[in-house]
């Protein structure tokens, strides 16, 4: 049997939680916790009891934004625990989903929590508990976000962007704006982010605004000391510092 914690700082939504998984026949226990900072705490006494003391516990279900301490910055703590226990992601917020999944989330359900949905949670969890106690499985989860896509929220729906079908970046702020020739899509994850993690793709950064996919510019064009590349139909300056990188990329990319 499953003993489960569940961190909500907002009352109704984590009561509605509880009783959905006190519900569930694989779930032993389930205590509620009303933010990330009681978590911890409860936790650690978790942790110092050991795997099978009476304040164990086995997987914590996690709401991401909350008042000072939130769901990532707990389950990053956590990755640094040498037995931490497993962590499902319950959240109103689309825009997370592949920061959960680089912290080893085994899923991510989102608010309103239908009653099938955190079962499919439970399933997975109490299969990743049962392998690890065997010994035929890792206790982290391998459930890594799919690198060809980057989830989006369109219209209260998360959709799955092709990576390739990305032309650009534009940086807002602590948010990304990716374009494709359909559309664009905001996404809470820094520029400087996805330019680490799309380098090997092909994406370069062209200014402190903008991260461009190489082969979807069309044009390079110098006008009175000024660079700018024809991105479809956009035009996007290229600043001096990224210039001469920018132009050895392009002619490496017509001779090879």
């Amino acid at each position: 049997m499953l003993r489960a914690l569940a961190v909500d700082d907002e009352r109704p939504s984590l009561e509605e939680l509880l009783y959905l998984l006190n519900a569930d026949p694989r779930i032993g226990s389930a205590e509620g916790a009303g933010d990330a900072t009681e978590a911890l705490r409860r936790i650690n006494r978790a942790l110092e009891s050991g795997p099978d003391g009476p304040e164990a516990i086995d997987v914590v279900f996690l709401d991401i934004q909350m008042p000072g301490l939130d769901g990532l910055d707990l389950a990053r703590l956590l990755t640094g625990f040498a037995r931490p226990p497993l962590v499902v992601f319950v959240t109103a917020h689309e825009d997370f989903a592949v920061q959960a999944f680089d912290l080893k989330a085994v899923d991510y359900v989102l608010k309103p929590v239908r009653k099938e949905r955190l079962a499919e949670a439970v399933r997975r969890v109490d299969e990743l508990r049962a392998a690890a106690r065997r010994g035929t499985a890792p206790r982290i989860p391998v459930h890594e976000p799919d690198p060809d896509h980057i989830p989006v929220e369109l219209g209260g729906v998360t959709r799955f962007v092709a990576v390739d079908d990305i032309t650009h970046v534009e940086a807002q702020g602590d948010y990304a704006r990716l374009h494709t020739d359909r559309g664009s899509h905001l996404v809470r994850i820094p520029l400087s982010t996805l330019e680490e993690r799309w380098r090997a793709r092909g994406f370069v950064r062209i200014h402190r605004r903008h991260l461009v996919a190489l082969r979807h510019i069309g044009e390079l064009r110098l006008d009175a000391g000024t660079v700018s590349v024809l991105v479809g139909t956009e035009e996007l300056q290229v600043s001096r510092r990224h210039a001469r990188e920018l132009r050895d990329l392009l002619m490496r990319r017509t001779t090879s």
